[in-house]
């Protein structure tokens, strides 16, 4: 997975700059992390399920890459610090960062809790501030960084079942959009991609929960435009563009990758 050309702007490969990618071990996350290292990246597969990680490093390794697995839980200051400072020193700073780790329960708002609320805030909203605030310094010093969070076209128009989960990505894009500003001087980019309804582990697992899963996901393949979901794989290749030199001049922006279910 070394192949970096379609990333460049010369023909030439880009340097292997350091990215980590939380969430990293399966779906979305895991194909971000597969194309970033055909890309020439080096890749810290942060997740907190680490068996998943290391086997999506391994993938990378096997291929020519170079990753390491990083077993983080975005929702604990503590974990995510020690593994920034774990990548830091096996790879080198964090010059990529790309946040993918999510979770989510279909539920109608009034069935939902503090507790449920809390959760959803910490993983989906407060992970990124927490990534953000520990890779950001060394992003400035070296005046070169890519940021990109990963939202949900549940931010930009809402979505039924998920009022709590759709504020947060909400938050991320204005955070996100936030930050491209205040660092916009410090040759670092920071952008958001909306996934729509996407075929990963996770929408299984939420849809798996209810008894009208197959329904669920039957309205959410018409709902799209292209009439079905979207692949792991289409969402990575917006996020690696984002990641490239090429998206120098690319900051502050929100891109739903949803078959045209969100066009505004």
């Amino acid at each position: 997975m070394t192949d970096a050309t379609d990333n460049s702007r010369d023909g030439q490969p880009e340097p292997g700059r350091v990215a980590m990618v939380t969430g990293g071990g399966r779906g979305i996350g895991r194909e971000i992390c597969y194309g970033l290292a055909r890309a020439g990246r080096r890749v810290a597969v942060a997740d907190l399920r680490s068996d998943d990680a290391e086997a999506t490093a391994t993938a990378i390794r096997a291929a020519g890459g170079k990753a390491i697995a990083v077993a983080m839980d975005v929702a604990d200051s503590d974990s995510v610090v020690e593994g920034v400072h774990q990548v830091a020193d096996e790879l080198g700073p964090v010059e990529i960062l790309v946040n993918c780790a999510g979770w989510d329960e279909l539920k109608p708002f009034l069935d939902t809790d503090e507790d449920f609320w809390d959760r959803i805030i910490e993983i989906n909203y407060k992970g990124a501030l927490r990534t953000t605030h520990a890779c950001l310094p060394a992003m400035i010093e070296n005046k070169w960084g890519r940021i990109v969070n990963i939202g949900s076209d549940a931010g930009r128009v809402g979505s039924s079942l998920e009022a709590v989960y759709s504020g947060a990505k909400g938050g991320i894009i204005a955070f996100t959009k936030t930050i491209a500003r205040e660092v916009a001087r410090d040759g670092i980019t920071a952008n958001t991609v909306c996934p729509g309804p996407t075929d990963t582990p996770l929408l299984g697992e939420i849809t798996g929960a209810s008894d009208d899963g197959e329904k669920i996901i039957g309205a959410m393949a018409r709902a799209v435009p292209m009439k079905r979901l979207g692949q792991p794989d289409e969402v990575a290749s917006a996020v690696v563009y984002f990641c490239s030199d090429q998206a120098g001049f690319v900051s502050g922006q929100t891109l739903s990758v949803s078959g045209g279910l969100t066009m505004a």
